[in-house]
């Protein structure tokens, strides 16, 4: 009951939606000139610095639980090894979370480009 329910008011959300999109539509085309591309351009920078962000923070917290979680089983299994596991599951911590600084890096330089400057 709960998932219809769910269902129906995402449905319903969309469908409300709608007309405020079609709405912003026609009045960005009312809008001739480079201040439309502008704002579209800039649109799509946050959503897809947002949308990319997100999947690399994502994916690193993905890696960086499974490769905690590895580490925990084997100081569990073998207590005498901790120093070394330790020590392989900093470094690779760090490789992991270089990939998020990486993604962020190229999320700050799309941001803040400018695309129009002349």
């Amino acid at each position: 009951m709960r998932k219809v329910l769910s269902v129906a008011l995402l449905v319903a959300a969309l469908v409300l939606a709608a007309g405020v999109a079609f709405a912003a539509e026609e009045a960005a085309k009312e809008a001739t000139g480079v201040a439309g591309n502008k704002i579209f351009y800039y649109a799509l920078a946050v959503l897809g610095c947002g949308l990319g962000i997100g999947l690399a923070a994502l994916g690193t917290g993905i890696g960086m639980g499974s490769g905690l979680g590895g580490a925990c089983e084997g100081v569990a299994r073998n207590p005498g090894a901790s120093g070394k596991i330790t020590t392989t599951l900093i470094i690779g911590l760090a490789m992991i979370e270089s990939l998020c600084i990486y993604a962020l890096v190229v999320v700050l330089i799309v941001f803040f480009v400018n695309p129009f400057k002349i």
